[in-house]
Formats: C-alpha cells, sequence, structure tokens
C-alpha cells in the first residue's frame, strides 16, 4: 500500500512539472474569440476584447468570425451610434489582436474579399479554425 502511494505520489509531480512545463505562468495567455451573430455581438465582443487587454496587455487574442458575425469585418460598417467598426478594429489589431473570417461565409453569402478591412485575415473555415486553435494551440473559448 506504501509503495502505491508512494509511486502515485511521484507520477502527480511528474504530471505536476510536466503541465507547468508545456504552460509557464509567464507565457500569454491564449484566447480565441468567436462571433457569429451580428454587429450587436461585435459591439460586445469589441469592448471585452478591450477589457480583456486593460486587465491583461500580454494576452494573445484572435478572434475568428463566420456567418453574420464578419459584418463588422466590412468596409464602411457601423455600429448604432454610427461609430465606424474599421477604427476599434485597427486599434486592437495595432495591439495585436488578430481577425480571421471564414471564406465559407464569403462564399456562401457573396461577400467579395476586396469588402474586409485589411486586417481581416480569410481561413478556409471559421468553425475549424476555432477548434484548430483550442486543440492545437490551447486557446481558451470566449463567445461573448
Amino acid at each position: 500500500m506504501r509503495t502505491h502511494r508512494a509511486l502515485f505520489a511521484v507520477l502527480a509531480l511528474l504530471v505536476g512539472l510536466n503541465a507547468s512545463a508545456a504552460s509557464p505562468a509567464s507565457a500569454p495567455v491564449k484566447t480565441v474569440y468567436h462571433l457569429s451573430d451580428g454587429l450587436e455581438q461585435a459591439t460586445q465582443a469589441l469592448r471585452y476584447i478591450r477589457n480583456h487587454l486593460a486587465a491583461d496587455p500580454k494576452a494573445k487574442i484572435v478572434v475568428v468570425a463566420h456567418a453574420s458575425g464578419v459584418d463588422f469585418l466590412l468596409e464602411g460598417t457601423e455600429d448604432k451610434n454610427k461609430n465606424p467598426y474599421n477604427v476599434a478594429v485597427e486599434d486592437l489589431s495595432m495591439q495585436g489582436v488578430e481577425f480571421r473570417v471564414c471564406e465559407l461565409t464569403l462564399q456562401s453569402r457573396s461577400i467579395d474579399k476586396g469588402k474586409l478591412l485589411p486586417e481581416a485575415k480569410v481561413v478556409p473555415s471559421g468553425v475549424a479554425e476555432i477548434a484548430r486553435l483550442q486543440a492545437r494551440e490551447g486557446y481558451a473559448y470566449i463567445r461573448p
């Protein structure tokens, strides 16, 4: 019984050491924001991201948009107060936030890639991009 406890303690220590080596406390927190519900959700998400960066300036943030979530990344789009989204997107991009847009959405909605803000990068599938970021790159998921 003592041997099992000792073995368990050693295994627990090794697992703990491995986890801390894989994710050091100094590494930036990586977060993916999922947008698919249109301009109101985008306005809320941009506010959350500003607050997120104010609390954690080293955070690595990727915004993935598909369906109606791509609308705020189109040239000339404004919020309900007539504030253009491009200003907020450009500001956040300068702080390291990445914006990714689903190519399948652009195709299904007949949206020309030339209408996207310059900060927006097209990815083959928004949902697949979110899954990849979570599964392969360790991103936390937020859906505003």
